[in-house]
């Protein structure tokens, strides 16, 4: 057993064709075959079977495809630190954030970081959603993620270093926007511009209004709460959202009238093991979270 039947047994799982990953490795499809026919001698297991478009790992490939594929993974984090060593690199520390990740909760840390280790390499990875920030831990593409702390997910430890508080976004001559706060039963009137449909933030959002009975009617959808802030500040609806710090709700078209009754939202760092990360990683983590910024100041007239 060899790495390179590691490595290529792993692709195989992935890619769900021997044609697919012979192309990719530029060999023949009888030399990927080899590599896992030595892996089945090796285990005695049957590790790979055929299906009428490809081939998926059995109950046996799945537990060889797990280990080994994280171990691949590791084995090439320590590589990449190694090189670091070598070159004489101030070492490099990977990041997956959603879309508004940096500007609203990274851009002082950052900065401070920066200062502190000029040439350490930052790479940021836009994952797009929490969802797929923690997959992107999981499967060794990033050391940190910034997310919306939500459901445990296997294989990573979210730690949760704020809390945001829900608001109602409005423009500033809407009707409620004289209102001091909303209670949840006041939402069910409102015209909503819902969040992402698999996002943390919505089923939390969904969950806590089910206790109160309450249910959102939307003809208005996003990608990220910045659009929603948005589309709200422009008349097109009213958008319930975590009060993220950088938004202003004091001046301007737009109102945050605070949401009572409601838990707040949870966000945080995310790693696989916070025991294994650098000392770079575990510092930059660090330093963002001793300079998150305050939330935004939320408005409102008479209750």
């Amino acid at each position: 057993m060899t790495l390179d039947d590691l490595r290529v047994f792993v692709a195989v799982c992935e890619a769900g064709s021997l044609s697919a990953v012979a192309r990719d490795h530029a060999c023949s499809q009888s030399a990927v075959s080899q590599h896992v026919k030595r892996l089945e001698r090796e285990t005695g297991l049957t590790l790979v079977e055929r299906r009428p478009r490809g081939v998926a790992p059995t109950g046996a490939g799945r537990i060889l495809y797990r280990a080994a594929s994280a171990g691949l993974a590791g084995l090439g984090d320590a590589l990449r630190q190694l090189d670091d060593l070598r070159r004489g690199a101030g070492g490099t520390v990977r990041i997956a954030t959603g879309a508004t990740t940096v500007r609203h909760f990274m851009a002082t840390g950052v900065a401070v970081f920066r200062d502190r280790h000029p040439d350490a390499v930052l790479q940021f990875v836009t994952a797009g959603s929490s969802r797929r920030c923690l997959e992107t831990v999981r499967s060794h593409g990033a050391d940190l993620a910034w997310v919306t702390v939500g459901d445990q997910v296997e294989d990573v430890e979210q730690r949760a270093s704020c809390e945001l508080p829900w608001v109602l976004a409005v423009r500033a001559d809407d009707p409620l926007a004289h209102r001091a706060s909303i209670a949840p039963a006041d939402l069910a009137a409102i015209r909503h511009i819902e969040l992402p449909p698999h996002s943390t933030s919505r089923r939390h959002l969904e969950d806590q209004l089910d206790r109160h009975g309450v249910r959102l009617a939307s003809t208005t959808s996003v990608a990220d709460w910045d659009t929603a802030l948005l589309l709200a500040e422009l008349g097109l609806g009213h958008a319930v959202l975590p009060a993220l710090p950088g938004w202003g709700g004091a001046e301007g078209a737009v109102r945050l009238l605070p949401i009572t009754g409601l838990p707040p939202l949870r966000a945080g760092w995310a790693a696989r093991q916070w025991d294994a990360l650098s000392p770079l990683a575990v510092e930059f983590a660090e330093t963002v979270v001793a300079h998150l910024p305050a939330a935004p100041a939320t408005t409102g007239g008479a209750p």
